[in-house]
């Protein structure tokens, strides 16, 4: 009798775990409270993977010897629940597909710089010429990718949700970026909680592997002493020099480890702003552990494109820069962007709040940000928290009107920053219909 695989959710990893379990010899169910899209249902109905969507059918799902859940289900919810109390083992999709991967892997995680630092260091060790493949919260499922085969390498982003489903992935690098306060709702309202997910990404390593984290961030340090490594480290930092990881000096980063070590000037990195060294050290230590050599991390870190609507040249249009963040989702993702720049800024910000405080943001906004647009259904708690630290306040639930206004407060050598520090769904899809529609309002702006 095949072993029976229940997968909850049929999202990007769901299908991409059904098709990995249907190719290994398990007999697979997938459950979706919800609908199912159309092509999804094509490719498990190719396969002959049973499904069922609109509702969790109990005897099915708990009839399972093991259950695959999506990152975005919590484990509050009542099926979770009643598996949990049924003793039925509950994990993630990347760590069903770490069993059938030989490939080395690099995890990068971390509250903010996770995305930019994983196609960083993905960029790196492609650009070398290496056997590699990109998984996780970027891109294709890792599961789903497996069903065609196997890299040597596989640089993988992963978020809190899913270490949460971890049992035996052992990276062979990871990357820790840092650690703010973010999907507390998930963890109690408890920041120990959330810490305590990011850092137990390192309990299954051992002394030949290596971990790498920020040494500036104290959630971290607070964090590891809980729970120690086993794994050799290397640390970022720009406020302390160590003869080896990596260190910022305002200038230049300079990077050493295995009797290796690289000065690069910001001039020769494409990527801007403080947090964005780190993210460029952390990767470098990556890659040079991997075996990728010094000039061709020059080169990538002159090359490298950013994801989208990650501090995303939009254009300049009458000498003023419009960038596209709209990936900056929390306050902190926003600190960092708006610190980015020596420039003027007109910043455009808001949506859905997630219980922000807008405090940590003052210094920066009352130094460089002379306009203020809310753009959200309710922006009261966003304008009270600026009023009197910035000139002028609007608000409009246009995103047109939003630029149009960019463009009439901005002027040459201006920033115009969309940056919301706020999940979208008030007005938008998510945060790339945001980011989109941000796009082409400022290239009809252009023409």
């Amino acid at each position: 009798m095949n072993k029976k695989i229940v997968i909850l959710g049929a999202g990007e990893s769901g299908l991409g775990a059904a098709l990995l379990a249907k190719q290994q010899g398990y007999a697979v169910w997938v459950s979706d409270m919800a609908a199912i899209s159309a092509s999804r249902k094509v490719s498990l109905i190719a396969a002959g993977i049973a499904f069922e969507e609109g509702k969790h059918t109990e005897e099915e799902i708990l009839s399972a010897d093991e259950i695959i859940k999506s990152p975005g289900i919590p484990s509050k919810a009542p099926i979770v629940k009643l598996a949990f109390e049924k003793g039925i083992p509950i994990i993630d999709e990347l760590e069903f597909a770490y069993r059938f991967s030989n490939g080395k892997v690099i995890a990068i995680t971390g509250t903010n710089g996770k995305t930019t630092t994983t196609l960083l260091t993905y960029h790196m060790l492609k650009s070398a010429g290496m056997d590699v493949g990109l998984a996780g919260n970027v891109g294709q499922s890792w599961a789903g990718q497996l069903v065609d085969g196997d890299k040597d390498w596989w640089v993988i982003e992963v978020s809190s949700f899913q270490i949460d489903g971890f049992v035996g992935f052992k990276p062979a690098i990871a990357i820790l970026t840092n650690i703010t306060p973010d999907h507390l709702d998930r963890y109690d309202y408890k920041l120990e909680n959330y810490i305590a997910s990011k850092v137990s990404l390192f309990k299954n390593m051992e002394a030949e592997d290596l971990v790498i984290y920020n040494a500036d961030d104290l959630n971290i340090h607070n964090g590891l002493v809980k729970s120690p490594i086993s794994a050799s480290v290397l640390t970022v930092s720009t406020s302390s020099v160590s003869n080896v990881g990596g260190y910022f000096d305002g200038n230049s980063i300079a990077v050493k480890t295995n009797g290796k070590s690289i000065k690069i000037g910001t001039s020769e990195i494409v990527l801007k702003g403080v947090h964005n060294m780190q993210n460029a050290m952390s990767a470098t230590l990556a890659a040079l552990t991997a075996g990728v050599g010094q000039e061709t991390i020059r080169t990538a870190l002159k090359d490298f494109q950013n994801a989208p609507h990650r501090m995303e040249l939009v254009d300049v249009v009458k000498g003023i820069t419009f960038v596209n963040d709209s990936k900056g989702t929390n306050v902190d993702a926003t600190a960092y962007a708006l610190e980015s720049f020596e420039e003027s800024l007109v910043w455009i910000a808001g949506g859905v709040d997630k219980g922000n405080d807008y405090s940590v943001l003052f210094p920066v906004v009352e130094d460089q940000v002379k306009a203020l647009i809310c753009l959200g259904v309710d922006n009261e708690k966003l304008k009270s928290a600026f009023a009197g630290k910035v000139q002028k306040i609007r608000e409009t639930e246009d995103i047109a009107q939003a630029v149009a206004w960019g463009l009439e407060y901005g002027e040459k050598g201006d920033v115009v920053l969309l940056s919301p520090a706020c999940a979208s769904f008030d007005l938008f899809k998510n945060y790339e219909d945001r980011g989109d529609q941000f796009k082409s309002a400022v290239r009809a702006l252009k023409k």
